[in-house]
């Protein structure tokens, strides 16, 4: 099999992601050479490759799925927003500016370019490529300078399936209204649908399958039914607001008498939230997202993650409470982990002239640590020991922390004193015997008889889910229709569905 696919959605969190990986997982379990493909992400989520660059987690996620290492050429432009109004653009793996949404469209040509090399280097070294779009490709006030959807589809000539949400709602409309609003070259490339996160009778569904077919001429290639528990890496906190409980196996029953229960902070910029993933994989171990002071009061431990803007999300903090809040568990001697941004946090003192040029700025002074923020970005895979395991992590950071001398205790890539830890290293939780030591001292200064299950494998438990989507993939969509779009791309003579486009504005006073 030789051949590509864009798999764009209805929405953002339509599925695409988790899609994408499960076309990777059942492609490569049969055999085929496979890579995935995003050409723009944004995301507060991102991984560090082998070779030290910066891509989406999804991507990492996916390669996975694949069996493959990532690299840059995967994710060839990630965003990671800074405010509301700027941010970060990175461009194969490496930070190249801060840019406002005006100033990146005057990029887009450029970047077009850069992504369409990157995915020609994939498919001479690949069999098949599955791209994921980003958000909805019926985004008609950023068409000309799309890059990620039917921008994309277009200069690459893919076939398009368009994924959509059912369990939000409105699903048909959503599915018709994308491809009727787009031109009809673009509509030229859109060749199927696929429903996702159904529950309910198959029956009462299926007419509305035929009729959207009937409406649109194009055939709705599979239904994929809801799934709980997959907690694969999500792409934005997008995702949070309706996910509760991180899921995973830590609603399994406990080995201890108690549960340990974990908060985590929701920074407005939160990043690499997916750090706690591995947590949520333990039996008994129940996680969870916090915004104030009081949904902190009952948790055994308190997470502060990653953050894009440390300065502003530590004001953030200030002003809801939640900064006092955390002084006083770790005053108490409660326990509190701080990651990458969140150590920042933990800090005495932030010298940030870089991410928010607000300065020297007090930290929350629960670890004797120094943060300066550099113009150069570190990126790395690090590992190390901790509680006599061995730990891996990967950093992504400007800010350096210096740690006074002999005033606190090593941790794998920071420090720690009495019951606060920091630590710029994402991903240390994935350590299967280093996360289970830490847990166990969690619980006893929390005074929780909880005990850690000996053998749960963060690793095996992400390979199962990924299978596990390979074999919805399998068993629900019309593979061989799949095939044939990746094969020979999109069938000639698709109809186009009113009204093609975006309607045409008269000038002023012209009706």
């Amino acid at each position: 099999m030789k051949g590509a696919l864009l798999v764009a959605g209805t929405t953002s969190d339509a599925g695409k992601s988790v899609l994408t990986a499960g076309l990777c997982r059942w492609l490569a379990r049969q055999g085929v050479r496979v890579a995935p493909f995003k050409a723009q992400n944004m995301s507060l989520n991102s991984f560090v490759t082998p070779d030290g660059a910066e891509i989406g987690r999804a991507q990492a996620m996916q390669a996975a799925a694949a069996g493959i290492e990532p690299d840059a050429r995967m994710n060839p432009v990630l965003l990671k927003p800074g405010s509301d109004t700027r941010t970060h653009v990175i461009v194969r793996g490496q930070p190249r500016d801060e840019v406002s949404a005006a100033e990146y469209r005057t990029h887009s040509h450029d970047l077009l370019k850069i992504a369409l090399d990157s995915l020609e280097d994939l498919r001479s070294e690949y069999d098949v490529v599955i791209c994921e779009g980003a958000g909805s490709p019926a985004e008609i006030n950023l068409r000309d300078t799309d890059i990620a959807n039917m921008g994309l589809a277009r200069a690459a000539r893919l076939p398009v399936v368009v994924v959509g949400d059912i369990d939000r709602g409105g699903v048909f409309a959503a599915l018709y209204g994308t491809v009727a609003l787009l031109a009809p070259a673009d509509q030229a490339l859109v060749s199927g649908f696929i429903i996702n996160k159904f529950r309910g009778d198959p029956g009462l569904l299926a007419p509305g399958l035929g009729m959207l077919t009937g409406l649109t001429g194009r055939p709705v290639l599979g239904v994929l039914p809801w799934r709980g528990g997959l907690g694969f890496d999500m792409e934005d906190s997008l995702a949070l607001d309706v996910a509760g409980p991180v899921s995973g196996a830590g609603s399994a029953v406990p080995l201890g008498k108690e549960i340990l229960r974990v908060s985590v902070i929701r920074t407005p910029r939160i990043s690499n939230f997916t750090d706690v993933d591995a947590l949520a994989a333990e039996p008994g171990v129940l996680v969870r997202f916090a915004t104030s002071p009081a949904e902190l009061a009952d948790a055994d431990l308190v997470v502060l993650p990653g953050t894009r803007a440390t300065v502003a999300d530590l004001g953030w903090l200030r002003e809801r409470g939640l900064a006092a809040a955390v002084t006083e568990r770790a005053r108490r001697g409660r326990p509190v982990l701080g990651i990458c941004g969140g150590y920042q946090m933990l800090a005495s003192e932030i010298d940030d002239p870089v991410e928010s040029g607000a300065g020297v700025v007090a930290g929350l002074g629960l670890l004797p640590v120094r943060v300066t923020f550099g113009a150069d970005k570190v990126l790395a895979r690090p590992s190390g020991t901790g509680y006599g395991a061995e730990v891996r992590g990967y950093e992504i950071h400007h800010g350096v922390a210096e740690v006074a001398e002999g005033r606190a205790e090593p941790f794998p890539g920071g420090c720690r004193t009495v019951a606060v830890w920091g630590t710029t290293w994402h991903g240390t939780l994935e350590s299967d015997e280093f996360r289970r030591a830490f847990l166990t001292e969690v619980a006893a200064l929390a005074g929780r008889d909880f005990t850690v299950a000996p053998d749960t494998s963060f690793a095996a438990a992400r390979q199962a889910r990924l299978d596990t989507l390979a074999d919805l993939v399998a068993g629900h969509l019309d593979t061989g229709a799949v095939s044939q779009l990746i094969e020979h791309g999109a069938p000639a003579g698709l109809p186009v569905v009113p009204p093609a486009g975006p309607p045409v504005v008269p000038p002023a006073g012209v009706r």
